[in-house]
């Protein structure tokens, strides 16, 4: 079953959401890879799957880095297959004060979630126009659409996220389904 339906790719997969849907597409038959900046702290997850027969594969990446993101996605390819679906989900949400929200904050914020998004997202696109199909998912919060108290660094970082995924799906839309979840 898992040739059936092909390669998907999850980057930022943590141990909640990311553990969550990776759980999903092994259970529905996708060889799954998740990605993640430190892929040992993903093990638990791979020896659970592995012990269900489920395929399953754990890369250490940096998103922030546009080698390390392309790196990946080649290494995905040649080595698991085709990627059919990919999930960006990585992010920091980080709830502080406007006042205490520093420079550095604010801008490691913005680029592990809209920045990374976009690299992540593009690098997909890349690989599915080749091929003409397939999915490209974005996670979002309730920040995506609405900032709150304390969380201008996420909120922002979120709001560009979204940006960025509503101008891949109409770009690539008419070539290749894009999505983005809130």
């Amino acid at each position: 079953m898992a040739d059936k339906n092909g390669v998907v790719l999850l980057v930022g997969a943590g141990d909640a959401i990311g553990a969550a849907v990776a759980r999903r597409f092994a259970e529905g038959g996708y060889k799954v890879c998740i990605a993640r900046r430190d892929a040992a702290k993903s093990q638990r997850l791979v020896d659970a799957l592995t012990a269900e027969g489920r395929d399953i594969h754990a890369f250490s990446v940096d998103a922030r880095q546009e080698s390390e993101v392309q790196a990946l996605f080649a290494r995905v390819e040649e080595t698991v297959g085709p990627i059919e679906v990919c999930l960006f989900n990585a992010g920091s949400n980080v709830n502080k004060p406007l006042l205490e929200t520093t420079e550095k904050l604010f801008f490691k914020a913005w680029e592990l979630a809209c920045y990374a998004g976009f690299l992540v997202g593009r690098e997909t696109a890349r690989y599915m126009l080749k091929r003409g199909r397939g999915t490209i998912l974005f996670t979002g919060a309730t920040a995506s659409v609405r900032g709150g108290k304390g969380f201008a660094a996420f909120s922002s970082a979120k709001f560009g996220l979204r940006a960025v995924a509503q101008a891949m799906a109409r770009e690539l839309g008419p070539k290749i389904f894009t999505s983005f979840i809130c």
